[in-house]
Formats: structure tokens, C-alpha cells, sequence
């Protein structure tokens, strides 16, 4: 079984899979990527690397720039693998919103077309209206309506898809969802599990004996995760208890939505900090961690608080679950498929710092109690989320697939006479 995986970053979400599959007795997995990757072949996996030659522009039209890129990107990825005939597979397996497999089905016919498709935009009940206090323009919303294009051409062109939540496949349009299977990414419970250790020190700061922790975790500091509702929680707490300390781990950047529009020319963790009196003193800012020094410091926290919209659902947030931290998360749709209040977790409202304040200050006046959310969202993340569950999942999905012929085309449809509507 020969598996083509397709992702513009790596290894992605795809990582989990292909590395355990490709040293699989009988299996092969080759990978084609715009990254920049530092071997030819990365556990067992061998890389084929696309170039673009062009992209969007300004003179593209705002609302179309997303589908003018995944087109460079989909014919980069045809001519990168066009020039690698030793490259067969089997199955092509790509992230959807790039467009990256679109045109595989030239070079591949008889390979079984799955996609991995995370999120269909909506432009109410969605992201783009969550934080009214970050208004999106009419263009932007134009722009997320257009933003589904290529993935409708996918869910079209596949042969099947999946979804790593019940709630992003809810957000996909009912007359698609047959296609759509749900296999989480995989959580390696083998890095990321329960450990009894004390955060002594981290990214060059000591963690004082007595001092209880309370971790914060995102790719980016932006809105959409919440990152200024946490420094506003963060102040409150910090305000009434002397003992707490936070440690704030990712980068200064934007990923997801239009914080910038609204900052000043301000990165957005600089905006956020303007607007209160932080006690800086009191925040350990460490940027991006190793994996293996963030599972140590997500199986050492007292507290681990994860605030997002209604969108995808953050890797770490199940991270934190797996190492048996207590978590904190926002009461919304995608946390609370994972989350129950009182059992794996606490659920606080998003958009009242106060109240995540308060429900952080319960688990800190006494962390022992609160320990069994702890274990029970470790063993939720075992016995459901694990890579050992997922990847059975994925294999079931890949098997019965590589096996079923290629949907035949649909029958031209006949010529509408003359006086039809």
C-alpha cells in the first residue's frame, strides 16, 4: 500500500499517520510539501518538494486571492510529482483548502482521492461574529463565502473526506456530509501523558517552590484564541492572588482572522498590553516551546486555560488533556465535544474574564480537588483521541477506499431545448 500525502506544511496533521504507517511491513508513504524540510527522507517517509511560481496579488480581487493561490499551489504540486513517476500511489490523501490534490486525478486515475477537511466558512454563528468587538467588513465576509470555492471542489472531486471533530463535520453542507467520515489526527500518548514533576524552571526562568502555575497555550496570540479575554482574566487573578504565575507559550503572531485591522500597527499582544496594567513580572513569556519541554510543562501545571471561537479545535488543548492538566476551556461548541463540565474539565464563558477569574481561582484555592478532571480527561484522550485508537480508524478508511473503484463520471446532461428556462 503506497500512500501519497499532500500538505503545503510539514509534517502537519498528517505526521501522526504517515510516520507510524511508512514502517509498516508492506506499507510506503511519500510526502510532497511546500516546506522546507532538512532530509530527503524523515522517518521512513521520503519528501518531494513543490515550488510555486506565482500567487495572488493585489490586482487579484480581495475576495479571490484564496482560490488564485490554491490554484498555484495545486499545479505546483501536479508538476512536482508529474516529474517523479516513481512516485504510484495508491491513495492520495490531502488537506482540503489548498486545492493541493485537485489535479491528481490526472496523473493518478486509479488512486483513491481522500481528503482531510477541517472547516467550511460561515459568515454568521461562526468565527466572523463571535467577537463583536472585532467587526468584520462586508468584503471579509464576501471573502470567507468565496473561501469555500475550492473546498466545494474538493468534497466534489474526492472520493471521500473526514473530519477531525463531529462539530467541524456539522459545519460542512448537509448534501456533502455522506462523505465525510469523523478520525481525529492522533494524539501520541506515548509523549504526551500524566507526569509527576514540578516545574522548576523554564525557558530560563525558575518557578519558585509554592507557586502555583497556570499555562496558556496557542500557535498564535491572537483573538480568535482568546488571548487578550486571557490576559484580562489573567490580571484579575493575578490581582487577588499573589502565589500564581503564567506561562505563556507561542508566538507574537497573527494566524487566524483580522486582528490587525484593529491593532494600530500594533502586533496584537503589544495591542492587548496596552490597553491594562499588566504586572509583567507575573507572565513568562517563553515563545514557542520543543514538544517534549511543552508535555512536561502541560503534566506540571496547576492549571492549563484554552479559550477559542467557534472554529478549529488547537491540538494543544487535547495536549493538555492527555498530560492530565486540569483544563479550563471556553464554553463553546467545539471545546464542548471534548469537554464535560465537572468530569474532563471546567467550561467557562468566553467573553467574561470574570468568570473564567473566578473558576481558575476555585481550582487554585485547592488543586488536589480538582485533580480527577485531570485523570479523567487523560483517560478521554487514551481511549478515544490517542494515536493507537485513530490510526485503526484511518487504516479502516484508507483499506476500504484503495479497494473501491474511482466514482465513474456523471452523464452529460442533455442540451436544454430552445424555450426551456
Amino acid at each position: 500500500m503506497h500512500l501519497l500525502f499532500v500538505h503545503q506544511s510539514f509534517p502537519a496533521q498528517f505526521g501522526p499517520f504517515a510516520f507510524r504507517l511508512a514502517n509498516r511491513p508492506g506499507w510506503k508513504c511519500t510526502f510532497v510539501t511546500k516546506a522546507e524540510v532538512p532530509a530527503p527522507i524523515v522517518r521512513g517517509v521520503p519528501i518531494v518538494r513543490y515550488a510555486l511560481k506565482g500567487g495572488a496579488t493585489e490586482r487579484n480581487h480581495y475576495t479571490s486571492r484564496s482560490f488564485e493561490n490554491a490554484a498555484w499551489h495545486t499545479h505546483a504540486v501536479y508538476e512536482a510529482l508529474a516529474a517523479r513517476p516513481d512516485v504510484q500511489p495508491d491513495v492520495v490523501v490531502g488537506h482540503s483548502g489548498f486545492g493541493s490534490t485537485l489535479f491528481l486525478r490526472e496523473l493518478y486515475p486509479n488512486a483513491a482521492i481522500v481528503n482531510l477537511f477541517e472547516y467550511f466558512y460561515h459568515v454568521a454563528g461562526s468565527d466572523m461574529d463571535y467577537r463583536p468587538e472585532f467587526p468584520t467588513t462586508p468584503l471579509d465576509r464576501m471573502r470567507a463565502r468565496n473561501r469555500n470555492a475550492t473546498i466545494l471542489l474538493d468534497l466534489d472531486h474526492c472520493d471521500v473526506g473526514y473530519c477531525p471533530t463531529h462539530w467541524q463535520r456539522s459545519r460542512f453542507p448537509a448534501e456533502y456530509q455522506h462523505k465525510l467520515e469523523v478520525v481525529f489526527d492522533g494524539i501520541d500518548t506515548n509523549l504526551w501523558k500524566p507526569a509527576e514533576e514540578r516545574i522548576g524552571e523554564i525557558a530560563g526562568a525558575s518557578i519558585p517552590p509554592g507557586k502555583k502555575v497556570v499555562t496558556y497555550v496557542a500557535r498564535g496570540f491572537e483573538a480568535m484564541r482568546g488571548f487578550d479575554q486571557f490576559m484580562k482574566a489573567a490580571k484579575i487573578l493575578g490581582d487577588r492572588r499573589s502565589d500564581v504565575i503564567f506561562l505563556v507559550i507561542g508566538s507574537d503572531r497573527v494566524h487566524y482572522g483580522g486582528d490587525l485591522k484593529h491593532t494600530g500597527g500594533k502586533s496584537f499582544k503589544e495591542f492587548v498590553l496596552s490597553q491594562g496594567d499588566y504586572d509583567l513580572s507575573r507572565f513568562v513569556f517563553t515563545g514557542p516551546l520543543p514538544e517534549s519541554a511543552l508535555a512536561r510543562v502541560l503534566a506540571a501545571t496547576h492549571l492549563h486555560i484554552y479559550l477559542t471561537v467557534p472554529f478549529v479545535l488547537s491540538w494543544s488543548m487535547l495536549n493538555a488533556m492527555a498530560c492530565g492538566a486540569v483544563v479550563l476551556g471556553s464554553d463553546t461548541a467545539p471545546v464542548r465535544e471534548l469537554i464535560e463540565h465537572g468530569r474532563t474539565g471546567l467550561l467557562a464563558d468566553f467573553q467574561d474574564p470574570e468568570a473564567i477569574a473566578a473558576a481558575a481561582e476555585t481550582v487554585l484555592k485547592n488543586p488536589a480537588e480538582f485533580r480527577p478532571l485531570g485523570s479523567a480527561a487523560a483517560e478521554r484522550i487514551r481511549d478515544h483521541y490517542s494515536l493507537d485508537v485513530c490510526l485503526p480508524k484511518f487504516d479502516r478508511l484508507i483499506e476500504r477506499w484503495s479497494s473501491a473503484p474511482s466514482p465513474a463520471p456523471s452523464p452529460a446532461p442533455s442540451p436544454l431545448t430552445q424555450g426551456s428556462p
